[in-house]
């Protein structure tokens, strides 16, 4: 359920220098703060005239007449505020940066009607309910951790979801997997909802591009801690591309498989392998430009406690499994 507010209407006047050009692509230059996906919509509607006229997207402008924009922004009402505590790493009047902890879905939905992000954004801002989808430009999973950025104006919105598609967010993240990597690489391979599991994600010839970049980070005895940079941005994109590549996140409820312990593992790597629940993916680093003053913004989201214990135990493990290797020589 949804309602809409009718703000005041915008006037602009179409320049001289764009005589013959497309009405909708000289309408995004004149109102920038809106994509050009909403600009259509509302000049189909007739939400958007030229001197006083309905007019196709397409239709081509002389130059010097009166752009009208009666904008109607659609305001979520089904989803209320609710004072849930929230890590904020960064914050203007334009974005938020979050750091989401493991457990916090960010929309409501089937089974989470309330209790997510979004709850808490709103009780933080409700202005940012006149943002669509309340300004989130990118999700992270329900058990995924880590730094996350939302739009707190339209305008905001609209250049972070371009700097996206442009490819120019920097996104890395911190992924322990199954197996011992000899070395990093980049796992290219398309994705698209699976073929037979409606909840999963797979690598499919005809999926959409997905480019995940890998590095090294820590090897331990039959796992890697790996950072991970994202290319594109598609949904449990690293998730699948570790699991492709037979590599499988730990703790990974969907793509992880059984549970894997290392023969001789010590009691501490076993009950730490049994008792992370979740797979463990951190969205650690996240830097892009400000959506309106173009400063470079980066932010660090520390690695969780249970992330840092489960590296703990692997580490420790490792050692004692190279100290047991040494004392039979």
């Amino acid at each position: 359920m949804s309602e809409n507010i009718s703000s005041s209407p915008r006037h602009a006047q179409v320049p001289d220098s764009a005589a013959g050009r497309r009405f909708d692509a000289v309408l995004a230059e004149l109102f920038p703060e809106f994509s050009r996906s909403r600009l259509t919509e509302w000049i189909k509607s007739g939400a958007v005239l030229l001197d006083g006229e309905p007019v196709r997207p397409r239709d081509p402008v002389r130059g010097g007449e009166i752009a009208t924009l009666n904008a109607v922004l659609e305001v979520e009402v089904h989803a209320l505020p609710e004072d849930i505590p929230l890590s904020v790493l960064y914050e203007d009047e334009h974005v938020f940066v979050i750091d989401k902890p493991a457990g916090l879905v960010v929309h409501p939905g089937a089974g989470n009607p309330s209790g997510t992000l979004l709850n808490a954004l709103l009780f933080r801002d409700p202005d940012i309910a006149k943002v669509p989808r309340a300004g989130v430009v990118h999700r992270l999973d329900k058990d995924t951790s880590g730094v996350m950025v939302v739009a707190r104006t339209v305008q905001a919105q609209t250049a972070l979801v371009e700097q996206l598609s442009a490819r120019e967010v920097h996104r890395q993240y911190l992924a322990v997997v199954v197996g011992a990597l000899v070395s990093g690489g980049t796992a290219d391979a398309p994705i698209d909802r699976h073929a037979r599991d409606r909840l999963k994600m797979g690598v499919r010839e005809d999926g959409k591009e997905a480019v995940t970049h890998y590095r090294l980070r820590e090897r331990f005895r039959a796992h890697t801690a790996l950072e991970c940079r994202l290319e594109t941005g598609r949904t449990h994109q690293i998730r699948v591309h570790m699991a492709h590549l037979k590599h499988a996140i730990v703790g990974d409820p969907l793509y992880g498989g059984s549970l894997k312990l290392p023969k001789g593992a010590t009691d501490e790597l076993v009950a730490a392998l049994r008792g992370f629940k979740r797979q463990a993916l951190h969205a650690e680093t996240l830097e892009f430009q400000h959506p309106i003053t173009g400063e470079t913004i980066s932010n660090t989201a520390p690695v969780p406690a249970d992330l840092l214990a489960l590296m703990k135990a692997l580490r420790e493990d490792s050692k004692a499994f190279a100290e047991r290797e040494r004392g039979r020589w």
